[in-house]
């Protein structure tokens, strides 16, 4: 053994203890990594460096930023609604279910593609169900690996052992050869991952956080804001067409709150929002059709109605249709915090009227928490005292720009609060994009590279991700790194002969035990292999060594070459081994030892029953 590989070994080693410590964050880890074999000369800067313009990285942006697009539309929500139906908040239940659609998707999509699709609708589902998303994640990560063993071009090691064959002289395999065994993996994966599962995280801790605020519908829940929100729509001959607020005074004369206007937008601009919602200030100009969100006693604006030719809607006007309860109050654009003020501030004992809320930071104060009482009418003329809690409604961007303020305090955070309010009118467009993306990766008219970073480009132009900030915001940089990073360690194991010096003193040490040893050896050193190496790469090593090494003892090559394509996939053992198992990484919150805890036990047990099963389907 040279120097260079005993480093690299060396190095290898040292990663993986660092990575299940969890005591040094594993993008640093890997980075570090690189940095040594850079210094002993093992790998070229352009070499070390080639990671983070590798496809598979370059994708996982694209999935990121495509994943933010199916959240912030709410087209998550939706699908996984649907699914909460079929299943119900069994966490069981659940479990199979997600395992087994996903690996039906595994099955003809790449497997970074399924869960970078899934991923965000298992998470909003797990929410749904009130559970952790790292108890469904995981094996969501792990699915998708199963299921790409059912088709000839579920994984690329499938299609590695095609070409080996062919180009022995033997007989390809067709589309459907990998099906019984892919059958075997996904049961055997989610049955083990039924009793795996209890040593996944129990609990989200940040959902317990008491710093966090309170929700949205938690906060219009306690003020009783959407027992006293109404609707009424502007008709076009109204006298209220083309007057300001500050001219109609409406709330002296009524003692009732216009809030919100919303209006439907131009023609031109359909596509991009149906809604516009605007916060009623002085100078808002009230139109025909607008729809006015209007807080207060029923006989108040019963009166403002029947005064100034009004309708009251009801809750199947046209215009609301669409929305969820929580859009009754709170949009993309618009919403609700909770202000509580510091002693010194200078609204303590001043009028609601005289605050300057309204007219220096543009929101409404809706509510006063005082004690145990919650004061909703008449605001206008209360003073404001120390220890009061006020329901405020804005723009997202006033809100956190009062949270600026010195003498006053948001509770929980305003910008955190925004990113989950769905874009709802957006969803059929994420829809449409993620489902071309779908079209692109199965057909393959074009590389699976472009087709990912096409689909996360039109989520940014059609709005599904609200900006280009948003859309950087959505991506795990830690994932990214961590995976750039670790790319070129294969390069290292390759170039040094650490990998051919394993995979052939294995197979050489193991070849007169029999054909059933042999068989294991080659499984079992293609499933180490594969925890530090592409998949791809280790089939490509891998799968001309098992075919000669089965002619040189005469028996059948392709049970070997099977278990050099099904040992190359199933890797769970390491959240850098697969996209995949890194891209679920921070959304389930999991360490390294989750993935050694659940993924280690899954891959050694799939592998003794792989090297069972294997004889029966292709006998040596």
């Amino acid at each position: 053994m040279d120097f260079s590989m005993t480093v690299t070994l060396a190095v290898l080693v040292l990663a993986s203890v660092l990575f299940i410590s969890g005591k040094i964050r594993s993008d640093l880890v890997a980075i570090c990594a690189l940095i040594i074999m850079m210094l002993f000369q093992i790998l070229t800067p352009m070499e070390a460096l080639s990671g983070f313009s590798n496809s598979v990285v370059i994708m996982m942006v694209g999935l990121f930023v495509v994943g933010g697009g199916i959240f912030q539309t709410g087209l998550a929500k939706m699908a996984s609604s649907k699914l909460l139906q079929l299943a119900g908040p069994n966490e069981t239940r659940l479990l199979i279910m997600i395992m087994i659609v996903t690996a039906g998707i595994g099955a003809f999509v790449s497997n970074t593609g399924t869960v970078a699709v899934m991923l965000p609708i298992v998470v909003s589902l797990a929410m749904s169900a009130k559970t952790s998303p790292g108890r469904l994640l995981m094996p969501l990560a792990f699915a998708s690996s199963l299921g790409g063993m059912l088709t000839l071009i579920g994984t690329p090691p499938n299609l590695v052992i095609h070409e080996t064959l062919l180009a022995a002289g033997y007989a390809g395999v067709s589309f459907f050869t990998f099906t019984p065994i892919g059958i075997v993996c996904v049961i055997v994966g989610v049955i083990l991952m039924l009793f795996l599962r209890r040593f996944l995280p129990q609990k989200d801790k940040e959902a317990d956080n008491p710093n966090r605020g309170r929700s949205l519908e938690q906060l219009a829940r306690e003020y009783q804001f959407t027992q006293n929100l109404y609707r009424v729509q502007v008709k076009a001959a109204s006298s209220l067409v083309d007057r300001t607020m500050l001219e109609l005074g409406i709330s002296a004369k009524f003692g009732i709150n216009v809030i919100e206007i919303r209006r439907k937008s131009s023609a031109r601009n359909q596509i991009m929002k149906t809604i516009n919602q605007e916060i009623a200030g002085p100078e808002t100009v009230i139109q025909a059709d607008d729809v006015m969100y209007i807080h207060g006693p029923f006989e108040c604006v019963d009166a403002f109605v029947q005064q100034y030719n009004l309708m009251l809607l009801n809750e199947q006007a046209d215009e609301r249709e669409h929305l969820t309860h929580e859009e009754q109050y709170a949009t993309d654009a618009v919403g609700l915090a909770e202000l509580l003020l510091a002693p010194n501030s200078r609204h303590i004992n001043v009028m609601v009227k005289d605050s300057g809320f309204r007219e220096k930071y543009h929101v409404n104060v809706l509510g006063i928490h005082r004690k145990d009482q919650y004061l909703i009418h008449n605001l206008k003329e209360e003073k404001i005292r120390f220890g009061d809690a006020l329901l405020i409604q804005g723009t997202w961007k006033e809100i956190a720009l009062l949270a600026t303020e010195p003498d006053v305090v948001v509770v929980g955070q305003p910008i955190e609060e925004s990113r989950k309010v769905t874009m709802d009118n957006k969803a059929p467009i994420a829809a449409g994009i993620m489902l071309l993306m779908v079209v692109l990766l199965i057909s393959e008219l074009i590389p699976a590279v472009a087709s990912v970073m096409i689909a996360a480009v039109l989520m940014v132009v059609f709005g599904c991700v609200r900006n280009m900030e948003e859309a950087y915001k959505t991506i795990n940089w830690e994932s990214i790194v961590l995976i750039g990073g670790m790319i070129p360690m294969s390069i290292a194991i390759e170039k040094t002969g650490a990998a051919q010096l394993l995979s052939d003193g294995l197979v050489n040490s193991l070849g007169s035990y029999g054909p059933l040893v042999l068989l294991a050896g080659i499984y079992f050193t293609t499933s180490l292999l594969t925890l530090f190496i592409s998949n791809t790469a280790c089939a490509v090593l891998l799968a001309p060594i098992a075919l000669a090494a089965a002619l040189q003892i005469g028996v059948n090559p392709y049970p070997f070459l099977f278990a050099v394509s099904v040992g190359a996939s199933m890797c769970f053992a390491s959240p850098f081994s697969t996209p995949p198992n890194a891209l679920v990484m921070s959304a389930g919150r999991y360490k390294f030892s989750h993935y050694l805890k659940v993924g280690l036990p899954l891959q050694v047990i799939m592998g003794i029953v792989m090297i069972a099963v294997l004889p029966l389907f292709f006998p040596f």
